[in-house]
C-alpha cells in the first residue's frame, strides 16, 4: 500500500511516498480502509523532531483518519500512522459517521473540534455571559471555537486573524468584531496557540478572573518566565491544555464528538474545510500549513 513515511528529522522535505505492508489488526483493533486521512499542526512537530524520539523513526505520521471498517461501517478514528490508504485502529475508539457528512467536516470535529470543544469546557470553564477572545480564528480550531463559544453562551466573541480575508472569515462564522490589541474592553477568556507577542498582549488584557489559555506556540518563539506575582497583581489565571491526555479522561472523547457531530448536523456548526492534496503531496500540504497559506480543515485523499 502507499503511505507517507520520514526517516529523518526535517521540515516537509523529509516526507517521502513508500509502498509498505498493509498493517495487520492486533487484539481489539480493526482494519480501516481509509477514505481521507486529516493533517495537523502536531503532525510537523513529529516530522521536526519536536514530539517523537529519533528510536522511533522511521515514521508513518497522522492521526486521524475517516475510513472504512471490514464489515462496511463508516468511521472516525485517532490512529497513529494515517498518512496511509490502510491504517489500524483501536475498535473501543471508533465513533460512527454518518453518510451525509463528507470526510472532511467529519475530520475537522476530531482534533480541532475536540480541542476547541475541551478548550471552552474544560479548560476555560466558559461561563454564560462570560467574552471570548480566539486567537487564529480562521484555523482548524479557532473557527470552531468561534462557533462553539456562541453556542456555549459567550456574551461577546471578539476573533484574531492573520489576514483581513481570514478576519471576515471568522466574523461569517458568528465573530461579534475583530480583536486588536490593547483590548478596548478586558477579555474574560482568551485562547491562544500562537504565543509570541501575542501571548504577552493577551496576558495584560485578562478581565479579574480571566483564563488565558495556552495550547502551542505556532510562533517558535521561547515563552518568558511567568513570574507568578504577576498572576497574583492581575487576578487572573494561565491555564495550560494539551489535548491527548484529555482524551484518556472518562467522558472526553466519544460524548464531545457526538455533540460536534449532532451540531454539524443540524446546521448549528460549520467546520471549514479547507485544501485536498492527494496522499502522495503530503510534503506540498505541510509546506502549506506552516506557511499559513491554508484556512480550514487540511485533509489528504489516498
Amino acid at each position: 500500500m502507499l503511505a507517507i513515511r520520514f526517516d529523518r528529522f526535517g521540515g516537509p522535505e523529509v516526507l517521502t511516498p513508500v509502498d509498505v505492508p498493509v498493517p495487520v489488526p492486533g487484539p481489539g483493533e480493526t482494519l480501516l480502509t481509509v477514505e481521507a486521512a486529516g493533517v495537523n499542526f502536531a503532525d510537523t512537530l513529529q516530522v521536526d523532531g519536536s514530539y517523537l524520539s529519533p528510536d522511533l523513526l522511521p515514521h508513518i505520521p497522522g492521526g486521524e483518519v475517516v475510513g472504512r471498517t471490514e464489515d462496511g461501517r463508516r468511521v472516525l478514528a485517532k490512529v497513529t500512522h494515517g498518512y496511509a490508504e490502510h491504517v489500524v485502529a483501536r475498535e473501543s475508539a471508533l465513533v460512527e459517521v454518518p453518510e451525509e457528512l463528507d470526510a472532511p467536516r467529519a475530520l475537522a470535529l476530531l482534533t480541532q473540534g475536540l480541542t476547541a470543544w475541551h478548550l471552552l469546557r474544560s479548560a476555560a470553564r466558559l461561563q454564560n455571559g462570560e467574552s471570548v477572545v480566539v486567537h487564529s480564528a480562521a484555523g482548524g480550531v479557532g473557527s470552531l471555537a468561534v462557533q462553539l463559544a456562541r453556542e456555549f453562551g459567550a456574551g461577546r466573541v471578539l476573533a484574531q486573524a492573520s489576514t483581513a480575508e481570514k478576519e471576515k472569515l471568522a466574523l461569517e462564522l458568528g465573530a461579534d468584531e475583530v480583536a486588536r490589541y490593547p483590548l478596548a474592553q478586558r477579555a474574560d477568556v482568551i485562547l491562544d496557540a500562537a504565543g509570541g507577542d501575542l501571548f504577552d498582549h493577551a496576558l495584560g488584557s485578562l478581565a479579574d478572573f480571566g483564563r488565558l489559555v495556552t495550547y502551542g506556540n505556532a510562533s517558535r518563539t521561547a515563552f518568558a518566565a511567568l513570574d507568578p506575582a504577576k498572576l497574583s497583581r492581575l487576578n487572573a489565571a494561565v491555564v495550560g491544555f494539551w489535548l491527548r491526555p484529555t482524551l484518556a479522561r472518562p467522558g472526553g472523547l466519544r460524548e464531545p464528538l457526538e455533540q460536534l457531530i449532532g451540531l454539524t448536523l443540524q446546521g448549528k456548526l460549520r467546520p471549514v474545510t479547507g485544501i485536498e492534496y492527494p496522499l502522495a503531496e503530503a510534503r506540498t500540504a505541510h509546506a502549506d500549513l506552516l506557511e499559513r497559506r491554508t484556512t480550514g480543515k487540511v485533509v489528504l485523499r489516498p
